[in-house]
């Protein structure tokens, strides 16, 4: 089993002897699924060549802060929002003091300071240099601050000496990162997800619909498989590919989505509603393309609308009901209007985003999301969609445990 299938790992690689088993760690890391890009400090070049790097890893070797080319294809702020984990491996002494110092004096710094995601670092230096008061100093603010340490180990060293400051094994890194993404917090559990748009016919050529790419609830039903979870995913019409390990069934309209919703809901311990699903269709729908007069004057239609079927109410209404979550894309008034919505649906959690802002909104890459529930709420700031949907999932798994433990009733 490949434990890091579609995780992506930014390899941080600085000056160091060790620095050759980055090589090695490049392609373990690819076989077990992971796709990794690399970031080396200039240091990190004497020991081994960019060039080694790309040709592993598959990917142009970044380098500076300044390179032009770079900048105008993936800078410093989205390389950090890429990676879902960024792995500094040998970490010298030098970066961990710069890092602890909050320096961006490079690119790797950089994009340390940038980062969102988890950092682990894996020390390589020689033993008097790991127990050196200040190394151990910062180590242990770095630690506080919520890196992971990976390592070091004992034993012979480049320099001859014998001692702590060892980069840790290739398999050994590459099980720590594994261990770090969690795949079992929704193991056994049934979870239901609905994505992207409906579709509402008002004759056989046009529809009524919405901006909605599906990618938000494409990207959750990965980190919900991700988490070891039997997945189904009710999509509406999207470009996006299947995800895989996931049963995925299309539909068009809001009642098609009703329909499939209720059919897959037996044995369902969570229901995610993502879709953005059309809130009124026509009340009839023209059996023939509706056709313009032929005198050219200039003309008008009326469509007469009704409301469509509200699906996460009808789900939040189902017993025994599934961990209901919600979202809430709104334009204005973020949080007042999904807090209303959590509590008139009676949703065990809402998850709010602002569409009106284009660099989170509809078809991008990014969101900024608030995580609420009716005790407390989490804002999560902007990120890609695959790192929103990965804390969107630990944070269901949290409160479904607390939900469904020995003590509650509801279940």
């Amino acid at each position: 089993m490949k434990h890091l299938t579609n995780k992506r790992i930014l390899l941080g690689v600085t000056g160091g002897i060790a620095a050759y088993k980055s090589a090695e760690l490049v392609r373990r890391l690819q076989d077990q699924g992971a796709s990794v890009r690399v970031v080396m400090t200039q240091a990190a070049t004497e020991f081994i060549t960019p060039l080694t790097m790309q040709a592993l890893s598959g990917y142009p070797v970044h380098l500076n802060i300044l390179d032009t080319e770079t900048e105008s294809v993936m800078g410093h702020i989205e390389l950090a929002r890429w990676a879902d984990l960024i792995l500094i491996a040998p970490a010298s002494a030098d970066f961990i003091a710069r890092y602890n110092g909050g320096l961006g004096n490079d690119l790797l710094t950089t994009v340390c300071l940038a980062a969102e995601c988890q950092i682990a670092i894996a020390p390589a230096m020689n033993q008097a240099m790991w127990s050196n008061n200040q190394t151990q100093a910062n180590i242990r603010a770095i630690e506080t601050s919520n890196v992971l340490l990976f390592g070091p180990e004992s034993g012979l060293q480049a320099c001859g000496e014998i001692g702590q400051g060892r980069l840790l094994d290739v398999d050994s890194l590459v099980q720590k990162v594994s261990q770090f993404f969690p795949s079992t917090i929704l193991a056994g559990k049934k979870v239901l997800i609905t994505a992207g748009p409906t579709r509402e016919a008002i004759d056989p050529v046009r529809y009524i619909s919405n901006h909605s790419s599906g990618k938000q609830g494409y990207a959750i039903a990965e980190a919900a498989v991700e988490a070891g979870a039997e997945v189904i995913l009710i999509s509406g019409p999207t470009n996006l590919t299947p995800p895989e390990r996931i049963q995925t069934i299309d539909i068009i309209s809001a009642d098609d989505m009703l329909a499939a919703v209720l059919a897959e809901l037996d044995g369902c311990d969570v229901f995610i509603g993502v879709a953005a699903v059309a809130d009124f269709k026509p009340v009839a729908v023209a059996e023939q393309k509706i056709k313009k007069n032929s005198d050219q004057t200039v003309q008008s239609m009326r469509i007469e609308l009704k409301e469509n079927p509200d699906i996460i109410a009808s789900v939040a209404k189902t017993q025994p009901r599934p961990f209901t979550v919600g979202f809430a894309a709104e334009t204005e008034n973020l949080t007042q209007y999904a807090k209303t919505k959590l509590k008139k649906k009676n949703l065990d959690m809402i998850i709010a985003n602002n569409v009106a802002d284009k660099a989170i909104g509809f078809n991008s890459e990014n969101n900024a999301t608030t995580i609420i529930w009716p005790t407390g709420e989490k804002v999560l700031p902007q990120m890609s969609k695959r790192n929103i949907a990965s804390k969107i999932i630990q944070t269901i798994a949290e409160k479904l445990a607390a939900k469904t433990s020995p003590s509650d009733t509801n279940r």
